[in-house]
């Protein structure tokens, strides 16, 4: 009998995989996803099977079906070879992921042939909400796929992770997933920084449940970095590298310790290593990048003019920050980074052209929207010399309402632009009206009166800061 469509996409949608997970490819590079999963399924050999599975569906994003059933049965053999007594407990997301791309081939037969295998493989249990609380490996698997696809998904990664973890607390893998997704979102929340970490003791356990874990021993000593407690870190790089010299993931985030570290002919050097095994690494490319300008502006400490080894250093930086967005068209730092190198190269056309990509990117966080900002108004003051602009890109990183260091770096400079401006006898009406925005935003309301009415007094016919200053004394 034929077997139809639509009796099949309600048994689809129950299940547990890539496919009903809301992965969204408009989220992320898919060449450069791919190749960090081929990367990972290379170099890192504890979670091949969930790579097979990632890769799958992505190559199915890029409209390779073929490849994306050869990945799966890549997959099964990985589950036949590590866990022969548990095949279908194993298999029930590869089987999911066969069972909707053979629908996607409109080969209904045997997409309804992997539906049963997963209803089969699941036996008594009914629901997929029921599977999941029962095989927690599912959870972990989604919770790594999240992890992927970038930081959009890293608070859901964290939840999946944290269910794994109610059946199986002690799992090192699950462990592992979750001081992962903990630290991204330490990472990008861009927060002020604070003294406790939320990241810290997921990492330690991590490290303890498994001392081999060299990749999650890194990002503990980056973070111990973080906490000021630098020996410590070093301790845990240095374990990581005499435990696997050549891992690229550990040698990536060994660079990015000794370049935090002000060791910068340190950090080149490992990352020239680790480049030498994974060439097409964006994450290296940026961390090069960094690198050298670093190594730039401790070069013009020292001279008033372009020296050849500063030209050299600026165009290497340029260089490696503009692979990493060629590579990664989604990758944010790299191009603020690259438009802040353009300029000092007094390239200033391409410097704009940067500017403008960056805040095109679709997938820009409010951290990401005030570090764009806060960037741009240097970039208007210190290089394009004009206040006014800086000014106006400023506030508008200030509007954004969400507490970050991007945001209050952008408060500081407006502070010290618009009191300069004033104590120079420069300040026009809209400069104290700004101030009184500023500082009404942190909550000085005194001030911010004291500003609104000299706004007011310099433009007595103006209704915005009329407005402005009785919404503050009536709040008051």
């Amino acid at each position: 009998s034929t077997i139809s469509k639509n009796s099949l996409k309600s048994s689809l949608l129950q299940l547990e995989c890539h496919f009903t997970w809301t992965l969204l490819k408009q989220d992320v590079d898919l060449d450069e996803l791919e190749e960090t999963t081929d990367s990972q399924i290379e170099f890192l050999t504890q979670s091949t099977i969930t790579s097979y599975n990632l890769l799958a569906y992505v190559c199915y994003l890029k409209k390779s079906n073929e490849e994306a059933l050869r990945n799966l049965r890549s997959a099964e053999e990985e589950v036949q070879k590590h866990h022969p007594d548990e095949i279908a407990r194993r298999s029930l997301v590869t089987w999911g992921n066969y069972a909707w791309i053979y629908y996607h081939m409109e080969r209904y037969e045997e997409a309804q042939i992997y539906i049963r295998k997963v209803e089969n493989g699941c036996g008594e249990l009914s629901s997929a909400a029921q599977q999941k609380t029962q095989f927690p490996e599912i959870y972990a698997e989604e919770g790594w796929a999240l992890i992927k696809f970038g930081k959009k998904y890293y608070e859901r990664a964290r939840d999946c992770f944290e269910n794994a973890l109610k059946n199986e607390p002690n799992n090192p893998e699950f462990n592992a997933g979750y001081a992962i997704a903990m630290y991204r979102l330490e990472e990008t929340s861009q927060r002020p920084y604070t003294q406790v970490s939320l990241s810290f003791q997921p990492l330690e356990r991590a490290v303890e449940l498994n001392p081999e874990d060299t990749f999650i021993m890194a990002l503990l000593a980056l973070k111990l970095q973080d906490l000021k407690r630098v020996n410590e870190g070093e301790m845990y790089i240095e374990r990581a590298l005499s435990k696997t010299p050549d891992l690229p993931y550990v040698l990536r985030y060994a660079a990015k310790f000794y370049r935090r570290n002000k060791e910068v002919d340190k950090a080149l050097e490992v990352l020239k290593k680790a480049l030498a095994v994974t060439p097409k690494s964006t994450f290296l490319h940026h961390q090069l990048g960094l690198c050298y300008r670093m190594k730039f502006f401790h070069l013009r400490k020292f001279t008033r003019y372009l020296s050849q080894e500063q030209a050299e250093v600026l165009r290497l930086s340029i260089f490696h920050f503009k692979t990493a967005i060629e590579k990664k068209t989604k990758f944010f730092a790299a191009h603020t980074d690259l438009a802040g190198m353009y300029a000092e190269a007094k390239m200033y056309r391409e410097a704009e052209e940067m500017f403008q990509k960056a805040f095109q990117i679709n997938i820009l966080s409010n951290s990401d929207k005030q570090q764009f900002y806060l960037s741009y108004g240097n970039f208007q003051l210190f290089h394009m010399k004009s206040e006014s602009e800086a000014i106006r890109h400023y506030i508008e990183g200030v509007k954004i309402e969400e507490d970050s260091l991007p945001r209050s770096k952008c408060i500081v400079s407006l502070q010290k632009l618009l009191k300069k401006r004033i104590e120079g006898g420069l300040g026009d009406a809209a400069d104290f009206a700004t101030l009184g925005l500023v500082h009404s935003l942190n909550d000085e309301k005194d001030k911010a009166i004291e500003c609104y009415e000299k706004a007011i007094t310099l433009r007595p016919d103006s209704e915005e800061y009329l407005s402005a200053l009785c919404e503050l004394r009536l709040s008051i």
